[in-house]
This record gives C-alpha cells, structure tokens and sequence, in this order.
C-alpha cells in the first residue's frame, strides 16, 4: 500500500455542521446595530418554536481596549456567574470550531453578525453605508440564501451579482420588511425538519425470559418485524437494532443496523443509529411492547417538539419519561455522547436531566414490556 492510499482515521458520516449549529445565517453588509435590531425580531418571532441563538462581538470593550474581566484577569481560564435573569459563562481562550459547535449543539437557529463571524448560510444587505465593507467579505458569501435592500439601496451591487452564481433566482427583500424576512427563515426552517427514521431494538439477550423476546409471536409474526412494520407507517426508513452476531438470522427484507457501541444495551444502540445518520431523529421502540399501537406512534409523531432533544411519554408507573418509546432528535447525539463520556449509559437519565417534550399516554397499558415468562402470561390475558 503507498502513503497516499493509506487512510489514517477511520471515515464515518459528519452531521451537516456550519460553525455553530445545523441551521445559521450571517447577516453581512449592513451596520452591527442594524444586524442586532434584525435578529431580535427574528428571534422574538421565532423562539416559541425553535431554539434559537446569537453570536456577535463586543465594541464596547474593543473600543475601551479592556482588560480581561475579574476573575479571568487574575488567571481563571473559565468563570460562571448565576446572574439570576439569565447564566453568563465567560472563557479566557476564544472557543474553536469544534468548541463552538458543541457550545451551541442544542441550538435550531443561530443568527450570526457577519461583520464579525462566518456562517454556513448568508443573508446579505445591500447598504450604501457598508458597500466597501461589504467588498471585504465577499469571500463569505458561499451560500447566500437572502437579499435585503437597505433604504438606501435599489438594487444588488454589481460586485455581489459578479460574486454570487445564480443570484437573480433569490429572493430580494427590503431590509424593513421583517414580517418577509421571517416568514423566510420559517419556511427554511420547516424544510430543515429532520427525517424521522424509526429504530426497533432487538439486540437485547433476553436473559430474564429464556428466550428472544423479538421473535415471540405476539400478532402472527416475530415481534421484532411486527414492530418494524407499525414503524413503517410513520417513518421514512425502519431498521432493527440487533447485535452483529444476530444480523445473518434475521430476515433480509427488513434493514438491519448492528451495535457499534457495544456493550451498552440500547444506549449504545441509539448511538450506532446516530453513527449511521446523524441528521436524522430517530423513532425508537423496544421489541417487548407487545400492546404497543399505532394511536401511540402516531400521538408521538403528530405532537413532535423538534426544538426539545426528544418527545417521549411518561411512564404511567413512576412519571419518568420513556426513552424506549420516544423521538430522539438529532441534536441528541452530541448530549448522549457527553452523557457516555462522564460514564452514563442510562437514557432515562438523560431525558430527565436535558430538555423534552414529555406527553400523558392514550393508553397506559401500551407502554407495558414484557421481560419475564409471568409478565409474558400476564399481557397474554389482556390481548384479544
């Protein structure tokens, strides 16, 4: 093998990042005040349904040529302060790509003063005022998808014309015009909804029943397959969730999706799904729900929070939410990935400690698993 067909780090699929989150925008070519008054109302219309953030610079202490503030001058490299309205976190070193993204993993929306930063998407404003400086930066401008006219502007600049393949089929708004310009971004928003994918796990060993609990016949066929089949009707694609050593045996017109965190029941297996594709959100089941129904998927799907982490239903025993009955969004992967990393592997835990839509069941006795040969009888006497 030669130096260059050599592969040093293994190749698995990257969530579709910008430099802070999924979705962002720079606003770039109007000034800091223009840009800040714009995400504001973006923002305040925005937020009831989407987790949104905001990334800027300070002038004020660029233009006092300010020291590093209390504890950061004196050597901290971090400080928190509980301000009471809101938490202020404030860092010595200035956070990277890497840092940034993690930062504002959990972020639907995040606006960005393209004076001062990129983003992976541009909104542009044509302003007589900043038209040199926004010749500056038009290396910025890799995907714009928004022109905005300042009142001092007729048209888009020449320069920008030259600069932007295809620019006349976008979309040119005054830069007054806030009620278009929101509808805008609302709209690329409901295009951004991640696909819903659904997930059975079965790779379980089934060790308190004697046997696979997947392959029990609930309803005329394996169970796991059953379970894949009531997911199909609301998901774009199902897979069964199984250990390596179980994908030959099982049936090849269902897709199959094998543990790559092993070991770790089924938090390592939503983690593999989320390895596989991780823009998706994933409908996850357990294979010993042999009362689950299409009321309770459909309830699941039809009251999805896409700005929470997960929907999920409460446990009609204990309150807690279901993990194992739940929509884990997107946006998850990076939370369990921590989780994982300060040593928890439990997904209830999870939920109860990030932010989730938790609804009541329809029927509490969907939500029934069977882990033993008794629970087995006991569920068989409440089926029809």
């Amino acid at each position: 093998m030669t130096l260059k067909e050599h592969k040093k780090h293994s190749a698995i699929a990257r969530p579709a990042h910008g430099n802070f989150a999924r979705n962002e925008w720079a606003i770039v070519g109007a000034p800091c005040g223009e840009i800040k008054a714009l995400a504001d109302k973006v923002i305040a219309a925005l937020s009831p349904q989407y987790t949104c953030g905001y990334v800027d610079a300070s002038h004020a202490q660029a233009d006092a040529g300010a020291a590093q503030p209390g504890r950061l001058a004196a050597g901290a490299a971090a400080v928190y302060t509980d301000q009471i309205s809101h938490h202020q976190f404030e860092y010595k070193e200035q956070p990277n790509s890497f840092q940034f993204r993690q930062l504002f993993s959990e972020m639907d929306l995040v606006l960005v003063n393209g004076n001062h930063q990129h983003a992976k998407a541009q909104v542009v404003v044509m302003d007589e005022s900043k038209k040199a400086s926004l010749q500056k930066r038009l290396s910025q401008l890799t995907n714009v998808s928004l022109f905005l006219l300042a009142d001092n502007a007729a048209e888009v600049f020449e320069f920008v014309r030259e600069a932007v393949p295809g620019w006349q089929e976008l979309p040119i708004y005054k830069l007054s015009d806030s009620k278009k310009i929101i509808a805008f971004l609302e709209q690329e928003m409901r295009r951004a909804k991640p696909v819903l994918q659904g997930l059975v796990l079965a790779g379980g060993k089934s060790q308190r029943m004697g046997r696979d609990k997947g392959a029990i016949a609930w309803h005329g066929k394996a169970q796991r397959y059953h379970m894949a089949d009531l997911l199909g009707e609301v998901c774009g694609e199902v897979y069964i969730s199984c250990r390596a050593e179980q994908q030959p045996d099982l049936n090849r017109s269902y897709k199959t999706l094998p543990d790559t965190f092993t070991g770790l029941g089924p938090y390592g297996a939503i983690l593999s799904a989320f390895r596989e594709q991780p823009d998706a959100a994933w409908l996850v089941v357990a294979c010993d729900l042999p009362l689950l129904d299409r009321q309770t998927l459909q309830q699941l799907t039809a009251q999805r929070n896409t700005a929470a982490i997960a929907t999920t239903i409460e446990s009609p025993h204990d309150g807690f939410p279901e993990p194992l009955i739940a929509i884990w969004e997107p946006k998850s992967y990076a939370v369990l990935l921590s989780f994982l990393a300060q040593g928890y592997t439990c997904p209830r835990k999870v939920l109860i400690n990030s932010h989730i839509r938790l609804l009541k069941p329809l029927n509490p006795n969907t939500l029934l698993n069977v882990n033993t040969p008794e629970e087995l009888e006991q569920v068989r006497q409440m089926m029809p």
